[in-house]
């Protein structure tokens, strides 16, 4: 696992703040002790809920999209760990693992442009390399009866979560997607757009919801293909329900469940959805933080919710002095799903 970069302790203690009269998230965190075995430990640990950061553009940036969603992991830790720990969320329900090494991707795939035909085909490459390495590790996390909370990254890292899904369950599994895309794309190559398409296309995935997405966003060859596929894939836009008010965010909530509840399935949420979020791709319209909240809850609770993968926020990219709420958001959306399974 020379791949996994360990939180530790130390890792720990340099981040949580402590005050006193208070019990912070990450004085209750679990971590892997030095020397111990990770998976055996994993299995053996009191907490449900097992943390791993993907902190990657590299997906991002072979779909022609804006990096920058390499450093949402970290933002994300740094809110959490600094979460209250109190009757409602408790630090031990969650081992911190750590987050995948892709530091020599990194600096491979910033020596590459996109827009460079052979460039992009060695982008590609980088982001197989880390659907493996993603795959194995939410196997392994399943498999030890754990539930993976994944912070990345782009939403290509969605491949490997629903691959690592399948493959610990031995079958196909579901998905429902909070996105204003649905990334659903054409197999032309790894990247943050196709995620979806290539875990249905390989067999990993059998049925796929996208919850709000945006109809200007949506091309008509991936509209005719989900049309053909109707049986296995669904959507609910955003215009449905919030512009034209044809259908209520509560009844989607319940046809997106009704759809997916009977197989194990993945909770995914691009925070491109959400307005004013820096994202790779940032939108100014798009259902509320309140919204992304209860869709997190309300799948959370059901027993087939598999995980949970956040992904496509980009700290980096606000320009402001407020670059910290990217994280304090993903937070909050952990600790929904938390709630959701403990409460």
């Amino acid at each position: 696992m020379e791949n996994i970069q360990l939180l530790t302790v130390k890792d720990l203690a340099k981040i949580t703040h402590h005050r006193s009269g208070e019990i912070k998230f990450g004085e209750k965190a679990l971590t892997v002790p030095s020397g111990e075995n990770i998976w055996e430990y994993i299995s053996n640990c009191e907490a449900p809920f097992v943390l791993f950061g993907i902190p990657e553009d590299i997906g991002v940036k072979a779909n022609l999209g804006r990096i920058g969603t390499a450093s949402a992991y970290e933002s994300a830790l740094k809110s959490l760990v600094n979460t209250q720990h109190n009757k409602f969320c408790k630090g031990n329900h969650v081992l911190l693992l750590g987050h995948l090494n892709v530091t020599n991707e990194l600096q491979e795939a910033n020596e590459l442009k996109a827009s460079n035909k052979e460039h992009k085909k060695k982008l590609f490459k980088l982001v197989e390399k880390i659907d493996k390495e993603v795959s194995h590790i939410i196997h392994q996390i399943i498999k030890c009866g754990k539930v993976p909370i994944i912070i990345g990254g782009g939403h290509n890292n969605a491949y490997g979560n629903i691959k690592g899904l399948a493959l610990a369950k031995g079958k196909p599994v579901n998905a429902i997607n909070f996105d204003a895309h649905t990334d659903f794309r054409i197999l032309e190559g790894r990247h943050s757009g196709n995620g979806f398409s290539y875990a249905f296309e390989e067999g990993f995935l059998k049925k796929y919801f996208v919850f709000g997405l945006h109809e200007n966003f949506v091309s008509k060859s991936v509209f005719n293909s989900m049309k053909e596929q109707e049986a296995r894939l669904r959507y609910v836009s955003y215009e449905e329900v919030e512009v034209r008010k044809q259908k209520t965010f509560a009844s989607q909530l319940e046809e997106g469940l009704s759809f997916i509840k009977q197989d194990p399935f993945g909770v995914e949420l691009d925070l491109d959805a959400i307005p004013n979020i820096p994202s790779s791709a940032m939108t100014l319209s798009g259902f509320s933080v309140q919204q992304a909240r209860e869709y997190v809850h309300y799948f959370g609770k059901h027993k087939n919710a598999s995980y949970l993968h956040i992904c496509e926020g980009a700290p980096d990219l606000d320009n402001t002095t407020n670059n910290h709420l990217t994280g304090k958001l993903i937070a909050y959306l952990i600790t929904d799903f938390i709630k959701s399974k403990t409460l």
